[in-house]
């Protein structure tokens, strides 16, 4: 069983170390901002991590995998991630200020981790075929013990990668010059238009 949970977290790392919406997020109000809103929006996706780790180990993340449910979800997180990416460009062309609110920037950015992962259609698919990834490394049957297991096994991952991540970020918006914060929000703009582009492209295979 400790192999199998060691897996669990090593399958976590990978999946929330992946450069996606979440880190380009956190990228982006923790250079802003600092450490705490970069960790808050790490700690808001868990929100959605844990939810669809919940649902595809119990098996529902299969009768979500619909046109009905997708599409909406899909629609919302194409919306969502361009919002962003737009609020990240105009950052690139104008550095904004640290917030003067600490409370209410660190609860913007939980609300945007959460939002951003909760809305997040791939999660359906991820999770779905957890099965056979369980299956991967020697558990065809996983019963209630296993399913605990590598649930906490993942989101331990997940909890300590949000330190991790956000004491990078922290680091190097301290390290970097203001040349660098503005390319990083560039990037960061880039990705996320890219990420809605290519979740709207999924409208298509639903329709």
């Amino acid at each position: 069983m400790l192999s199998f949970f060691l897996a669990a977290v090593l399958l976590g790392f990978i999946f929330n170390a992946a450069p996606g919406a979440v880190f380009s997020e956190t990228l982006r109000r923790g250079l802003r901002d600092g450490y705490r809103p970069a960790l808050m929006v790490q700690i808001g996706s868990l929100v959605g991590d844990a939810t669809w780790a919940a649902l595809g180990l119990t098996g529902l993340a299969l009768l979500l995998d619909s046109a009905m449910v997708r599409y909406p979800l899909t629609i919302a997180s194409a919306l969502y991630l361009a919002w962003l990416g737009v609020q990240s460009l105009r950052d690139a062309r104008r550095p904004p200020q640290p917030s003067p609110d600490d409370g209410g920037a660190s609860g913007g950015a939980f609300a945007s981790g959460a939002a951003l992962s909760l809305t997040n259609p791939q999660n359906i698919v991820y999770w779905a075929a957890m099965g056979g990834a369980m299956a991967a490394i020697g558990v065809a049957e996983p019963t209630p013990t296993h399913l605990a297991v590598f649930f906490a096994g993942f989101m331990l991952s997940s909890l300590l990668w949000c330190f991790i991540c956000a004491g990078l970020v922290d680091w190097f918006r301290r390290a970097a010059s203001s040349l660098w914060h503005r390319l990083t929000y560039l990037a960061c703009g880039l990705c996320l238009l890219g990420l809605s582009g290519m979740t709207a492209a999924e409208l298509l295979k639903l329709a």
